[in-house]
């Protein structure tokens, strides 16, 4: 090993302690929703018409081409269970890759422990190779998961070892785009919005390559998944694009390294005012301010993902029409109910996508206690109260904008408003008990934070397999989302709102009431 790398090895070793919550929690969560999806898919069909004629009603309409990409074999039941897989969720596997790069390197830059690591006997590129060997590693384990999960639920061994190896592919990617934004700029924030306005850039392209130009698919590696054609006549070739681009993207972050001072970026940082806005004087405008940005971005993908999934409501009923679920439908009160309950479902699924921002806003505010900034703001007027009401507000208000305007662009796109505006404020109480908890912990011990992490990923996995597995209501009813009313498809349930409500309230209570109390740091 070069003197560049020595110590590899031992920073790959702390990076994994560091994330061990991180790691197992994030592919958890994600293999449990592929093996959910390829054990509920085949009972659905009973024939292979029936199969192709779901998978023509999906490749018809072009919000969910758009937002899934097409099946290329009609006929494949693994192409119909790993729709969404393929290309939506890859999208979070190449996320897991861009937080855990982008901790590795340039939040430890921003914080000052890269330079005190770099002052030991550890190589220069040693921690830019640990980031990404962490990386490699992760994505390597949930492909391979990944495709076990997909075996043991009956799909093809072929076509799974392939899928996984996709999805193992796409992590890569993830990993060369974080690391070559880690160079640009000497902001984790920054950084964080380069790498994910690159992802989304990408997922663009596909989605028009998918729904007009077939050519732009292939220019992006979230149209390789499709492209590559797992699961019949595959094109294991394709394969190699991964790691190559992958190899390319780091090949140019680590040039840009070594042209760099440790805790700078390429791109020049903006100069800041002279003198402080009056508005930032007291800690609610200050938190606010942080979290501006960030809010805005979510605003946008919201707003296009409730567009895109509402427009994906009137065609279900095309979707579901076979001998097996035309009885279920029929008993549901026919397409009216069922469009009802799709809402509903995809409304739960927001909503926990939505709370990543609350419980994001949470730990935050902890690193800022890690950092020190929260004893530098504390050492003015400002008090702990103010400072834990101004983040509760940041993390409590914020999701709940998020969920009117997820339920507002499913309204446009379904064509119906007041069903999906409702569907989605139903969750908010059951996302306000979550952050509540992220606040508590946070008022216990600031590194305590993180583990909110880890119950929003027990409540997950409580909803994904849970009923799967037949677990008793007691044992369901430990998820605040088990509660939520299924509105419109029922009639609105307000004694469970309120339930709710009041122990999101009495939990950000002894939150502010333990923070005030407490030692900072």
């Amino acid at each position: 090993m070069s003197d560049r790398l020595r110590g590899t090895g031992l920073l790959v070793r702390f990076a994994l302690r560091r994330d061990r919550i991180l790691l197992p929690t994030w592919i958890l969560v994600l293999t449990a929703t592929v093996v959910a999806s390829a054990a509920a898919t085949g009972p659905l069909y009973a024939t292979t018409a029936e199969r192709v004629a779901a998978a023509e009603a999906l490749n018809a309409s072009p919000a969910i081409v758009a937002l899934y990409g097409p099946i290329l074999d009609t006929s494949s039941l693994g192409e119909l269970a790993m729709t969404k897989m393929t290309v939506l969720y890859a999208v979070f596997v190449a996320f897991l890759s861009v937080v855990v790069v982008r901790r590795h390197t340039r939040v430890e830059e921003e914080t000052g422990r890269a330079e005190l690591v770099g002052a030991t006997a550890v190589g220069a590129d040693a921690p830019l190779a640990a980031a990404l060997g962490e990386a490699v590693l992760a994505s390597v384990v949930l492909g391979v998961l990944a495709a076990a999960g997909n075996i043991a639920s009956g799909l093809p061994v072929a076509g799974s070892v392939l899928f996984g190896a996709s999805w193992t592919g796409i992590g890569l990617v993830g990993a060369g785009v974080a690391v070559l934004a880690a160079q640009l700029s000497s902001s984790s924030r920054t950084v964080g919005f380069l790498a994910s306005g690159a992802i989304g850039g990408l997922y663009l392209v596909r989605a028009i390559g998918d729904t007009t130009a077939e050519w732009l698919s292939w220019l992006t590696p979230f149209g390789w998944g499709t492209q590559l054609s797992a699961w019949s006549e595959p094109r294991a070739w394709l394969l190699v694009a991964y790691p190559a681009l992958a190899a390319a993207l780091t090949a140019g972050a680590i040039a840009l390294r070594r042209r760099r001072d440790l805790g700078a970026g390429v791109l020049p940082d903006r100069a800041g005012a002279a003198e402080g806005s009056p508005r930032l004087r007291d800690a609610l405008a200050l938190v606010w301010r942080q979290q501006g940005t960030a809010l805005l971005g979510w605003t946008v993908g919201i707003g296009v993902m409730g567009i895109l999934m509402g427009s994906i409501v009137p065609s279900i009923g095309d979707l579901l029409d076979t001998d097996t679920t035309r009885p279920i439908i029929e008993a549901m009160g026919g397409i009216g109910a069922l469009q009802d309950s799709l809402v509903v479902a995809l409304a739960s699924v927001v909503a926990i996508v939505i709370t990543c921002f609350g419980i994001a806003a949470v730990t935050r505010a902890a690193g800022d206690e890690h950092d020190g900034r929260t004893e530098a703001v504390l050492a003015t007027v400002t008090s702990r109260a103010s400072l834990m009401v101004a983040v509760a507000s940041a993390a409590i208000v914020g999701t709940t904008w998020l969920l009117l305007v997820s339920g507002t662009a499913t309204a446009i796109g379904w064509g119906r408003g007041a069903g999906a505006i409702g569907a989605a404020l139903a969750q908010a109480p059951a996302v306000w008990v979550v952050l509540g908890v992220a606040l508590l912990l946070l008022s216990v011990r600031s590194r305590w934070a993180v583990a909110a992490w880890g119950v929003l990923a027990a409540f997950v996995t409580l909803g994904q397999v849970g009923a799967g597995l037949e677990l008793p209501d007691r044992v369901l009813g430990l998820s605040p989302f088990h509660h939520v009313p299924k509105y419109p498809s029922e009639a609105f349930a307000w004694r469970p709102e309120l339930l709710l409500t009041l122990l999101a309230a009495a939990l950000v209570s002894l939150a502010w009431w333990r923070y005030r109390t407490r030692d900072i740091g």
